[in-house]
């Protein structure tokens, strides 16, 4: 395997769930589970990027490697943009973004979107997607869209059900329309893998007019000009962590896994 490098963003400071990183799964810290995944996935170096001493205090007791970045970033991507910079690596170093509220993202895909961003060598990024097989779900703006084409490079990311298929759209579904097999419509995982020299250039552009709008940070990157490779897995991984309740169904699934 190719080498690639993990960095966990962690935000104290969440807004629906304070102190997020440090509440418990199952006995162990919500960002030590995401930690212990990363170290499982071959990285040659795994580091948390965190907003708040007590997230580096935590690592630190379980002798992990954490940094403590700024508190101005707007986003995870611009903290580890900063610990890119702040350690030098190579515009071609290969950066895997693990997000720190997401526990049940596991060795393999951490290892399937580095592999998958070393064999593209256009691509300055790469990602995930999985089937989409219901309308409730198509049109649920929280489900983010994605449109790739024969070379499996994003066309475009939208919180609206794309593409707009006329046909069926404009006559008669409900939310229980099961979407079939005439188009494979994508749900994009926010697992990402970035070329150091592409994150970087990132984090220091302004946002885009589409990113905007579509509140998605990626958008920046294609309003770039830069390349994304989406793969595709047929099952998503287990649920983030954005509200108590999400919090009690992961501890759940953790605890039925023992």
């Amino acid at each position: 395997m190719q080498p690639f490098k993990v960095v966990i963003p962690a935000r104290y400071g969440s807004s629906r769930l304070p102190g997020k990183p440090l509440l418990e799964i199952a006995g162990k810290t919500m960002v030590r589970r995401v930690y212990e995944n990363a170290l499982t996935s071959g990285a040659e170096e795994v580091i948390v990027a965190a907003d708040d001493p007590r997230i580096v205090a935590e690592i630190e007791r379980f002798d992990g490697n954490a940094m403590l970045t700024s508190t101005a970033h707007r986003s995870g991507t611009d903290r580890i943009a900063e610990v890119a910079e702040t350690r030098g690596w190579s515009d071609d170093t290969v950066i895997v973004n693990l997000q720190g509220d997401e526990p049940g993202i596991g060795a393999e895909l951490i290892r399937k979107v580095a592999s998958a961003l070393h064999a593209n060598p256009d691509a300055g990024i790469a990602t995930m997607a999985t089937p989409i097989h219901t309308a409730e779900d198509l049109f649920n703006p929280n489900v983010v869209k994605v449109v790739c084409n024969e070379s499996r490079m994003a066309l475009y990311f939208s919180r609206a059900p794309i593409p707009w298929n006329r046909d069926v759209f404009c006559t008669n579904f409900s939310e229980n329309t099961e979407i079939g097999s005439t188009h494979s419509y994508l749900r994009h995982l926010g697992l990402y893998a970035y070329r150091a020299g592409a994150l970087l250039d990132i984090s220091r552009a302004t946002p885009s007019a589409p990113e905007l709008l579509e509140s998605l940070e990626q958008l920046r990157a294609m309003s770039m000009g830069i390349q994304i490779h989406v793969t595709t897995i047929n099952k998503a991984p287990g649920h983030g962590v954005d509200t108590a309740a999400d919090l009690a169904r992961v501890e759940e699934a953790f605890l039925s896994e023992q």
